[in-house]
């Protein structure tokens, strides 16, 4: 079967800010962050209480993937906080990551400014901008990551600084085998999802063929609602469709009933399991009954196993697969998968209204 997808030429021709090259470099990405956070000095005796992550789309997904990756390991509560504001509780006993690519997203800023006043702790992550510029002038520890990245590709620097950071505060210990074997799982999955790897051998371009004409919804489960999130943000950013996603086992309680739904609508609709070998038998039982029941009423349903032995390699292996296929899905359908003029839009307008900008200034102004 001829297929786009295995052009190389059209697929330069439509990619034309060659993102599928950003999606390569992931693993190298990858090793960078890592670099980057060990060279940060962090302060000592931090003991917090509780751990916040203020950050918004791609600069928030990586607090995500860490509240996914030590749900089940960490004693420390952890929030991820998309908004301006922070919960009540933050404290001088709250760790504050704020992440932000650009270092110039309002929402962060304003939550950082807050966790200042209350004296949190607070390290953050940023290519400059005006976050920058507030840690410099407060002497804020900071990771200082590369410019010129779309920040959804930036989502390796926007996770591994987290756990070498916290390594380095005494919150994680032996951390370095499970983000060596992530990074090398990732270098496995990009290889084989490569622009050069033909259709007949490539899961992620088998994928994205699948779900043209179609919405993804993706189900996942713990540790990989992390992962539906992000895809489901992949599919709307690069691909530039709807998508959605939700998790198991609250999808049974709710989100199952909507398939009752006229079969034009339900036809509209392809599901992405996120599968697992090692799948806990509650959540397996669940996923083959409600496919059994309920979600074969959708237009087709198909599954991604991860990859790898440890909880976040095969966490990352479903990520490196998913950002691949939103691509392919985006070259499908002869859009360039890079920009998001929607997004660009809106917080221009926003700019205009909030007056933000000038109070972040005000503020800087003032520290001299």
């Amino acid at each position: 079967m001829t297929t786009v997808l295995d052009n190389p030429e059209k697929i330069k021709q439509i990619d034309k800010s060659n993102m599928l090259n950003d999606l390569a470099k992931t693993p190298d990405y990858c090793r960078d962050a890592i670099e980057r956070a060990k060279q940060v000095n962090v302060p000592e005796g931090v003991n917090p209480k509780n751990i916040v992550i203020v950050g918004m789309g791609g600069s928030a997904i990586g607090g995500e993937l860490l509240q996914g990756w030590l749900r089940e390991k960490l004693p420390i509560p952890i929030e991820i906080c998309r908004d301006y504001t922070l919960p009540a509780y933050t404290n001088k006993d709250t760790l504050i990551f704020a992440n932000s690519y650009s270092g110039n997203t309002e929402e962060t800023l304003t939550a950082f400014l807050t966790a200042i006043q209350r004296k949190c702790t607070v390290i953050t992550v940023t290519s400059g901008g005006q976050l920058a510029a507030f840690c410099k002038k407060l002497q804020v520890p900071h990771v200082l990551i590369p410019s010129g990245l779309q920040p959804r590709v930036a989502v390796p620097y926007m996770f591994f600084p987290l756990p070498v950071l916290m390594q380095k505060l005494g919150i994680l210990s032996d951390i370095e085998p499970e983000l060596q074997e992530a990074i090398a799982v990732i270098e496995k999955v990009a290889k084989a999802n490569a622009p050069a790897i033909p259709l007949n051998k490539n899961r992620s371009k088998q994928l994205a063929t699948k779900l043209v004409g179609t919405m993804p919804v993706i189900y996942g489960f713990r540790q990989y609602i992390a992962i539906s999130h992000r895809l489901k943000a992949q599919f709307n950013e690069n691909s530039k469709v709807p998508s959605k996603s939700d998790a198991f086992p609250e999808l049974n309680h709710n989100e199952t009933v909507g398939y009752e739904a006229p079969e034009a609508l339900n036809k509209m609709q392809s599901i992405i399991l996120i599968r697992d070998s090692r799948e806990p038998p509650e959540i397996r039982n669940r996923i083959e009954t409600t496919t059994d029941l309920v979600l074969t009423r959708a237009n087709k349903v198909l599954e991604i196993e991860a990859e790898g032995d440890g909880k976040l390699a095969k966490m990352f292996s479903v990520l490196c697969l998913g950002d691949f296929a939103s691509v392919y899905l985006a070259i499908l359908q002869n859009k360039d998968p890079t920009p998001v003029d929607i997004i660009v839009k809106v917080k221009k307008e926003l700019a205009k209204k909030s007056g933000m900008k000038e109070r972040f200034d005000s503020e800087l102004s003032k520290l001299g």
